[in-house]
């Protein structure tokens, strides 16, 4: 999913929208009131961009040194808001609290950036275990996969940079294949989805390429396998339609999930170290117009693309929900799908469930140790979002206000 997610301060609008995004007893029903209040608080807290910096650091450090009870702490703040469970079994309860509200669980195991050997392997057994409890269940038709949880973060940039990879680090890669294709195999014998996440441009090209090839493998019949598409990359606009063009010659249905991007700060900072140029846009409206085409050219190649508008911006998820009402199309197509990070924009996830399209919550789930880099990465980017975090408080301050708290 994307970090840099820029808003402005009001509270959505439904201005002849077919989603009234400004609904709060929809956007907040699966909530308590206690749940309610418990939440308004700790967005008013992520408010803070140094209480955020400084609790990062600590966390990190406490969970290294197994501080007592630092994981009791997490894992009733920030875990619970952006967390499913810390095994697949602990989030059944959110799966179906969420099924319940017409919205799709999207799996996603929280281990990354792994190195040693058994770690890599424990990683995709995890991921073969994921596609088993999303195969038993109807609300989980995808699982979200990390290649950096498959094989080192250096033969990815070896092979990015264009280098020749030695007999052991060739044999290392040929063990990230089989991982991968060991993963791609299952889903398609369950008949289950695989998002491959995005990374760092500098480990993103052979990432492509495992995708591409996973596609043209395994979605002959539908779409099992999706990579991402990072739009803040001035390059991928112009990447997504000419994989869709290659898949269109191959015949596969190509798949797509739609982003931002994550990594904005530490792109624009390697690049200006380095001396290259950045591949993030120069401005925020040229990521958006991207996106935006991104999006509509999905939209228009639907029945050879399946994709996702994985966002929390609340144009973007406008622009595609008018424009499927406007042509006509099926809202509960299965390659047209929304998606929204789980214990974030609310308002956008259960206003679109309500009003018939298919919609998801990207659902993490794994121990305090695993997950810990994500849940910084949330609290850190809510931070950054202009306007986004003050979003959400107004309308969980509204919703408070509305049930009299």
């Amino acid at each position: 999913m994307e970090s840099k997610i820029i808003e402005l301060n009001e509270e959505p609008e439904p201005s002849g929208s077919p989603v009234d995004f400004s609904n709060t007893e929809i956007a907040f029903s699966f909530k308590s009131d206690f749940e309610l209040k418990r939440t308004a608080l700790l967005f008013r807290l992520m408010n803070s961009p140094m209480l955020v910096n400084i609790s990062s650091k600590l966390a990190l450090w406490a969970i290294k040194l197994r501080f007592p009870f630092a994981e009791t702490i997490i894992k009733s703040t920030i875990f619970k808001q952006f967390v499913g469970g810390d095994t697949i079994l602990h989030s059944q309860k959110t799966i179906d609290k969420l099924y319940h509200l017409d919205t799709l669980t999207i799996l996603d195991y929280g281990a990354e950036g792994k190195s040693k050997e058994e770690d890599l392997d424990e990683v995709m057994y995890e991921n073969l275990k994921a596609l088993e409890m999303a195969a038993a269940n109807n609300s989980v038709p995808v699982i979200s996969i990390k290649i950096t949880g498959l094989v080192k973060n250096e033969i990815l940039e070896k092979l990015n940079s264009g280098l020749e990879l030695d007999k052991r680090e060739q044999n290392l890669f040929s063990k990230l294949e089989n991982r991968l294709d060991k993963i791609c195999s299952k889903a398609s014998e369950l008949g289950v989805g695989v998002f491959i996440d995005a990374e760092e441009s500098w480990i993103q090209k052979p990432i492509d390429q495992l995708a591409m090839e996973m596609m043209e493998y395994y979605n002959k019949e539908k779409v099992i396998v999706y990579n991402t598409y990072q739009c803040y990359q001035h390059s991928k606009l112009a990447q997504l339609k000419k994989d869709h063009q290659i898949a269109l010659a191959k015949d596969f249905i190509f798949g797509a999930k739609l982003v931002r991007g994550a990594y904005m700060e530490k792109e624009n900072k390697r690049a200006l170290e380095m001396g290259y140029e950045s591949p993030i846009h120069k401005t925020k409206d040229a990521t958006d117009h991207d996106y935006d085409e991104a999006v509509l050219y999905c939209l228009e190649n639907y029945e050879t693309i399946g994709f996702c508008n994985a966002t929390h911006n609340l144009h973007s998820n406008k622009v595609m929900a008018d424009e499927i009402i406007n042509r006509g199309l099926d809202k509960t197509h299965a390659h047209i799908n929304f998606c929204q990070l789980y214990g974030m924009s609310d308002y956008i996830t259960f206003n679109l469930a309500n009003a018939g399209f298919n919609v998801a919550k990207y659902v993490p789930y794994g121990p305090v140790k695993e997950v810990i880099p994500y849940l910084i990465r949330r609290a850190q980017e809510n931070t950054s979002i202009t306007g986004e975090t003050s979003r959400e408080l107004t309308l969980l301050n509204k919703e408070i206000t509305r049930r009299r708290l």
